[in-house]
């Protein structure tokens, strides 16, 4: 199981990511994605399914039209870990993939 990272930890990986934002419970991390259209949104979703699972970690989301907002924490942790801050790179890159 991944650790939970301290309050420091976090405010430095937070300011590595681009649109990212704390949860006031700092349990958790969140960002919304727009897309072009439903069908862009739909494939980011898939892209990212596949590097979740290559991660062993997944994403709390929901899509409406164009729209992905994407919720991230560690459960079994009770917090941020690692996984939660390499997800959100890697959401971001994919995210700016045409």
């Amino acid at each position: 199981m991944a650790a939970r990272l301290a309050s420091q930890e976090i405010r430095q990986e937070l300011a590595k990511l681009d649109g990212w934002e704390l949860t006031a419970s700092e349990t958790a991390i969140r960002r919304q994605f727009r897309f072009r259209d439903f069908s862009e949104a739909f494939g980011f979703m898939s892209r990212v399914a596949l590097a979740a699972e290559k991660l062993d970690h997944h994403p709390d989301w929901s899509n409406v039209y164009n729209r992905v907002e994407v919720v991230l924490t560690t459960h079994d942790a009770g917090g941020l870990t690692e996984l939660d801050f390499r997800l959100a790179a890697v959401m971001d890159g994919l995210a700016s993939r045409p």
